[in-house]
């Protein structure tokens, strides 16, 4: 069960997100190992090839504030089901997270399902393998 602090932060983002075009927020919580939590929300664009998705925008903030190892990560929407993210940022997970680090994905009723970029990225590689 995904920590109750971390799902606080991803489903109270999804009052921050900028969603004007597709009216779909999604929000995220990345736990570094210090404890530290850095929130992600989906940020549009009329030219949608610039949106930036909610575990993205918590992945990087955490890598702009030095952090390189995490223990956690929740991502929520609005969703009838847990939300899945997209290939991009399983390819961004898969070069930040440790294989087996869990992923819990809900939706705002309290659906969640447990995973990890291993399981959602079967045969990935990246530079550092």
């Amino acid at each position: 069960m995904a920590p109750r602090k971390l799902v606080d932060v991803a489903n109270q983002a999804l009052n921050d997100t900028y969603t004007p075009y597709s009216h779909f927020p999604v929000g995220a919580a990345l736990l570094g190992v210090n404890g530290e939590i850095f929130k992600g929300v989906n940020i549009e664009n009329v030219s949608f090839g610039l949106t930036n998705c909610a575990e993205r925008t918590a992945i990087f903030t955490a890598i702009a504030a030095g952090q390189r190892h995490f223990h956690g990560l929740v991502i929520s929407g609005r969703t009838d089901e847990p939300i899945a993210p997209c290939g991009a940022c399983r390819q961004v997970m898969v070069e930040f997270f440790d294989p087996e680090m869990p992923i819990w994905l809900i939706n705002e009723q309290g659906k969640e399902i447990e995973t990890n970029i291993a399981e959602l990225m079967p045969g990935s590689f990246n530079s550092l393998q």
